[in-house]
């Protein structure tokens, strides 16, 4: 890329929204988004909503799911627990991969549809992955069950032409149009999650060599390249607004707010739903929308899976294949295009 962007009888289990979900504007929760809730070190059945709790939080505030996404989530754990405790389950270490698929076959057996049952699948893995990041369980044990491909649902992913109606939104002769740009323009090419850009630091971008070193996922570190159309417009941020914004208080974060404090992850996702909305942009989108958008866009345009695998610090490259369905269903509309017999 050259521009600059250029039913049988159903199981039923009463669900109730845990805290997060309950009133997000409630205190206890840190200036990150995040419960700000100490574990104890036995996970037992009793702690377990409160593990439930903080991954509702995360799905909240880092993968921005809708309310409408969230209770369903929320409703596919209820009913998991509620199976645990069913099989006598005391600590939530003692689920295993067997035991899942137990809960998987049940809910077959309950009447739900290929799609339903996808769907939990989903809900568990990321449940149980995340439980695993957060080293509350030694191992993920939703891990090797597949996912059905008629539950596979890809990443949504902007058009290169919304990507540049979107990154031309901000007002830069303003200085939080400026910051506005500069965080668009940073989050898009670099395919930054949206936590490591509002923890992003001043050292941590060289404009010299154009590249930013960013602290990702389990504080493994990376460096990834910005290009020169982010260079430009962080440059003029850090020369022009954002002494403005900081007036006489210190930073050391290079997106801020009110105060010299760094930006929130909820303020990101509210200026970026404001801008889509008057661009004109009808599809929902996220912050982790524009990281969906810069791996699929790259590999469109002839990247190496390795490559945007680093860039995007996904451990795995299977992570990373995901995207390779976007690219080429891509060069597949491409060849029907242009090719005598297509």
């Amino acid at each position: 890329m050259k521009t600059c962007l250029k039913k049988k009888k159903v199981l039923t289990v009463k669900v109730v929204s845990p805290p997060c979900l309950q009133d997000r504007k409630r205190s206890g929760r840190d200036k990150h988004g995040s419960c700000s809730t100490q574990f104890p070190a036995n996970y037992s059945m009793s702690s377990l909503d409160i593990l439930v709790d903080q991954y509702v939080n995360y799905l909240i505030f880092e993968k921005g799911l809708s309310d409408k996404t969230i209770e369903s989530y929320t409703s596919d754990l209820a009913r998991h627990l509620e199976f645990l405790k069913q099989k006598g389950v005391k600590k939530i270490a003692d689920a295993d991969t067997p035991l899942i698929l137990k809960h998987l076959i049940a809910l077959r057996d309950a009447g739900l549809g290929s799609k339903s049952c996808a769907r939990h699948l989903i809900t568990l893995r990321g449940f149980y992955k995340f439980l695993a990041q957060e080293k509350i369980i030694d191992y993920d044990p939703a891990r090797l069950i597949d996912l059905p491909k008629s539950g596979l649902k890809l990443p949504d992913v902007l058009t290169v032409a919304d990507v540049n109606i979107l990154l031309n939104m901000p007002d830069t002769d303003k200085p939080l149009g400026k910051r506005n740009a500069a965080m668009l323009e940073l989050i898009y090419a670099a395919g930054l999650r949206v936590s490591e850009l509002v923890t992003l630091k001043l050292l941590d971008v060289n404009l010299e060599a154009c590249f930013v070193r960013v602290l990702g996922k389990g504080s493994k570190e990376r460096v990834v390249p910005i290009g020169m159309c982010a260079r430009e417009k962080i440059d003029d941020y850090i020369n022009t607004a954002r002494p403005l914004l900081l007036k006489n208080h210190i930073s050391h974060y290079m997106f801020i707010a009110r105060a010299g404090n760094p930006m929130t992850r909820q303020g990101f996702w509210k200026l970026l739903k404001q801008y889509a909305r008057q661009a004109g942009i009808r599809k929902k989108i996220t912050p982790h929308s524009l990281r969906h958008s810069f791996a699929s866009h790259l590999l469109e345009g002839g990247a190496d899976l390795r490559a945007v695998q680093i860039m995007l610090g996904h451990v795995d490259i299977s992570t990373t294949q995901i995207y390779t369905h976007i690219a080429r269903e891509h060069l597949r509309k491409m060849h029907e295009k242009y090719h005598p017999r297509g």
